[in-house]
């Protein structure tokens, strides 16, 4: 019997797949006769329609032949069966890149979906509640239908003109980026960037200095391209470029709006001191943006890339903050000297991000819809902050330090030396409570404390969470 689902894949590709697999598993060996198309029709209740093209894909890929008058066979190359000597997993060589993404896999711990849902999760991610799902989806689907046949063709590799200059119109207004659209390189989440930015910019055992601690998904990306990382610790006021190397760095990486993941916000010094070390040493500096529009406390610091005056910055930033992490929407800003080079590198990797989504997106911030919904985002993160912070005083007091409230999604509650990150998570869990560690970001020196996003939880459950944590801590 063909297990069929009514719904996803066409009725016909699903019994072309299982008798298919029936074949290459030995299951139905050379010479096999198959039911009727008739027959089989009416065995799994599907129209006679649908098992005539599974038969056809099957005879046009060699899988089975028709005899005159006799009937529809396995065919007889198919006779010896699947070779039981591969039905172990036979260890392939890795190239060094390949070994080094292995390695990175190991040891990665994002957080991810839960199995079940934490009733207080303080995740760092996205709050997906107060997206406009409606307005986006009939956006979506006016584009789909008055898409052009020619518009489902390959599309340009930097992305759609018309997404490239909404984003750079924006930027300039939001984040005093100076750029135009010939330097917006549409890419599938700031992760790829970072990947091509590694491709494009470095040579394997190159020196890159990096933040300690870090993102997880930087490091990772610049370990599996062969870098020496060369950390510079961050302190209150961000990473400070008097620590940076002295000489062999060609890349450094920052996150100056809101560190990830301490939170700190690096000052105008410290940025001038950064772009004159590049300078000097003619480097390039990578800015992360990863949270840039979300800013609580005093005037926001515009981003470094509208301080550099010599095209030293490759800017990054992703949607998947602002909209949701399932678009895989981001964008980097290359200076003109590297644009084409960052293009040529994204056409390599995966020749164009999907069309009709940027087209969308594209429209909604033109309409002026993504900043209303900005705005929005803003009031109630302003009063989840509020919450947070109430409550860590009232329940925490002085038993953390806390850093990161200026800006962001997301606080640092550094703990005591004696106190063991792991155990509090766990027993956080245990309650219904998510947390999530900080010393895994570290590269040396690791401290210990809890990281605590707030963008998806409501004020009452915050209080809540952070009561219990307090019981623990």
């Amino acid at each position: 019997m063909i297990p069929l689902v009514k719904t996803g894949e066409p009725l016909f590709r699903q019994v072309y797949r299982s008798l298919r697999q029936s074949m290459v598993s030995g299951a139905f060996r050379g010479g096999h006769r198959l039911p009727s198309t008739r027959d089989l029709a009416e065995e799994l209740g599907i129209s006679r329609t649908v098992a005539l093209l599974a038969y056809e894909l099957l005879l046009a890929e060699g899988f089975v032949v028709g005899r005159g008058g006799s009937g529809t066979y396995v065919a007889s190359s198919l006779s010896a069966g699947p070779s039981k000597k591969h039905k172990r997993s036979v260890p392939l060589p890795l190239s060094r890149f390949g070994s080094a993404a292995a390695e990175a896999a190991d040891g990665a711990s994002l957080p991810g979906r839960r199995a079940a849902p934490l009733r207080y999760d303080f995740v760092w991610r996205s709050d997906m509640e107060t997206f406009p799902f409606e307005a986006w989806r009939r956006i979506l689907l006016r584009k789909a239908r008055a898409a052009p046949v020619r518009a489902h063709d390959y599309g340009p590799a930097a992305g759609t003109l018309a997404l490239r200059e909404a984003i750079a119109a924006h930027l300039r207004r939001s984040r005093a980026v100076v750029c135009d659209a010939s330097e917006v390189i549409i890419v599938n989440g700031s992760q790829q960037a970072l990947d091509l930015i590694a491709r494009v910019l470095l040579e394997h055992g190159d020196t890159v200095a990096v933040e300690d601690p870090q993102y997880q998904g930087t490091r990772e990306v610049l370990l599996a391209a062969g870098a020496k990382l060369r950390p510079v610790a961050v302190d209150a006021d961000g990473m400070n470029p008097a620590n940076l190397p002295a000489q062999g760095a060609r890349l450094v990486f920052v996150t100056p709006s809101h560190q990830f993941p301490t939170g700190t916000i690096l000052p105008l010094p410290r940025r001038l001191a950064l772009l004159d070390w590049a300078r000097r040493k003619h480097a390039v500096i990578v800015e992360d943006d990863y949270d840039g529009e979300f800013h609580y406390a005093g005037r926001p610091l515009e981003s470094l890339q509208g301080l550099d005056n010599e095209g030293r910055i490759v800017y990054v930033g992703t949607f998947s903050r602002t909209i949701f992490p399932a678009l895989r929407i981001g964008y980097l800003i290359a200076p003109k000297s590297l644009a084409s080079a960052f293009t040529a590198a994204k056409w390599l990797s995966d020749r164009h991000s999907a069309t009709l989504e940027q087209q969308t997106l594209a429209e909604f911030i033109d309409s002026g819809m993504y900043e209303r919904h900005l705005r929005r985002l803003r009031r109630r993160n302003t009063s989840r902050r509020t919450a947070l912070l109430e409550a860590i005083h009232k329940y925490l007091g002085n038993r953390v330090q806390m850093t990161g409230d200026g800006a962001g999604v997301h606080v640092v509650l550094w703990l005591d030396r004696r106190a063991s990150e792991k155990a509090i998570i766990e027993k956080a869990a245990a309650r219904g409570v998510g947390v999530y560690g900080v010393s895994r970001y570290f590269l040396r020196h690791p401290r210990q404390g809890l990281m605590l996003g707030y963008s998806r939880l409501k004020e009452p459950e915050i209080r809540e969470g952070i009561r219990q944590l307090s019981e623990i801590i």
